[in-house]
């Protein structure tokens, strides 16, 4: 499955889209080169389901947590751990087996610790500045 971003202009429409087919996925794994839109596409899905807190990179925080009166997604950016360990030392299992939304970025850092019904996704920028979201099944 592909979603394609024409431009920032389209992205809330994606990002609609996303959640109407993968909704139900609980953890989301994006991968991709650093700037090329993975916290801008959280954004765009939080405004869609109505969040109420900023959405911001995760990058010093590591996980950051959004809430509306009806859902929690939790939002991790593992670009900045050394060692798969450091994601037991803040309790990662809690999160991904809370029943809530986690996206995570740069997960190839922990692989080994991504449930098996991750959800796999890849945000690739081509030459004209159009993302494209390329989803494993």
């Amino acid at each position: 499955m592909e979603f394609v971003i024409e431009s920032l202009d389209k992205i809330n429409e994606v990002a609609a889209a996303f959640i109407e087919k993968y909704g139900d996925k609980k953890v989301i794994a994006m991968y991709g080169n650093m700037g090329v839109g993975k916290t801008t596409f959280v954004k765009a899905i939080c405004d869609y389901l109505n969040m109420e807190d900023d959405v911001n990179s995760p990058s010093f925080a590591i996980v950051n947590e959004y809430n509306s009166s009806e859902k929690t997604i939790y939002h991790f950016d593992f670009y900045r751990i050394n060692d798969p360990e450091e994601a037991y030392d803040f309790g990662y299992e809690e999160y991904f087996y809370s029943g809530n939304m986690c996206f995570v970025e740069w997960p190839e850092k922990i692989d080994n610790l991504l449930p098996n019904d991750c959800l796999n996704l890849r945000i690739e920028e081509d030459k004209d500045g159009i993302r494209h979201i390329y989803i494993e099944e």
